[in-house]
């Protein structure tokens, strides 16, 4: 099978093109053209890349820096997916010398690559060529048909509200963030949260991001916000569905319920929305959160996993 990888352009056409087989390949972690033309507007920068074979597009590639990270940091984010019957033609290796080349040309020697247990052969492919296990999240859902509409149970002294009613608190919401972002477990390098501009374009104004969902946790007697729980909807799903993107709570309000509190009220919202699964992931060591999920009834899915691995240089392992 001969093939060529050409790098993808920015308009609809091949924007299309890449969100297709995404949401074909990986089906569990789908992506929409508002999320990459919000990406190409937000995060300029972004390397695409796709594999054709007489003409039709079998794999994709995308590479770039990562959102959570400084410009600096070290390493850029990368992705590679190949349609099942176009594997094992050497596609991949060339997406992924593609992608590395691309990273190298820009100052940077080290990829982080998404995969998850439920395809054991995308984890095999790169741990082949250099990659090793550097993160891992424990993903759970929620299927909302089953389940009542929790009760509210607010801890004494917190009172919550949404962001779409008090669009004044994100200010709060950021200084919350600045401690939540640097407490996250995972990883060797605390997940940044930006100034305020880039927090706000990224966890505030994002595609997907419901305000109406978007619970704030306030402290009744100051007015101060003490925590927030938000969602992304999870586009191209086969039911709608959101993840939850982010839940913090200040640290000298830790350890009073105020966690579960939030995510009772998303749970409430969501079913009202009418969405039908939720989802979360959290590290292995973020214990605390775990619980939180367990108590509220999420039920596991296949591990996601983040490997690491230098800049491919053609050698692979036995």
């Amino acid at each position: 099978m001969t093939f060529t990888i050409r790098e993808a352009g920015e308009g609809d056409g091949d924007l299309a093109t890449i969100v297709r087989l995404v949401n074909t390949i990986t089906p569990d972690d789908p992506d929409s053209l508002e999320n990459l033309h919000w990406s190409n507007e937000t995060y300029p920068g972004t390397s695409r890349f796709i594999a054709e074979t007489d003409g039709h597009a079998v794999g994709v590639a995308t590479v770039g820096r990562m959102y959570v990270h400084p410009p600096e940091f070290e390493v850029f984010w990368a992705n590679i997916a190949v349609l099942e019957t176009s594997r094992c033609q050497g596609i991949g290796t060339a997406l992924l010398t593609t992608i590395s080349e691309r990273a190298r040309s820009r100052g940077k020697h080290v990829l982080h690559i998404p995969a998850n247990d439920a395809r054991p052969e995308g984890i095999r492919f790169l741990t082949r060529r250099g990659f090793i296990e550097y993160e891992r999240n424990k993903t759970v859902f929620l299927d909302l048909a089953s389940v009542h509409a929790p009760a509210a149970d607010v801890p004494a002294g917190v009172v919550l509200t949404t962001l779409a009613k008090r669009p004044d608190l994100i200010d709060g919401v950021y200084s919350v963030a600045l401690e939540g972002f640097a407490d996250i477990p995972g990883g060797e390098t605390p997940m940044a949260t930006g100034d305020a501009a880039e927090f706000r374009a990224r966890e505030i104004d994002r595609p997907g991001i419901p305000h109406h969902g978007f619970i704030l946790a306030l402290d009744e007697g100051t007015g101060r916000v003490v925590g927030y729980a938000s969602l992304i909807r999870i586009p191209g799903a086969a039911r709608p569905s959101a993840w939850h993107d982010m839940t913090a709570v200040a640290r000298d309000h830790r350890g009073r319920g105020i966690a579960g509190a939030m995510k009772r009220a998303i749970i409430r919202w969501a079913i009202a929305d009418g969405i039908e699964v939720l989802e979360a992931g959290n590290d292995t060591d973020n214990a605390a959160m775990r619980a939180v999920n367990a108590r509220l009834g999420y039920r596991p899915l296949p591990d996601n996993v983040i490997l690491r691995g230098p800049v491919f240089d053609g050698i692979m392992s036995a």
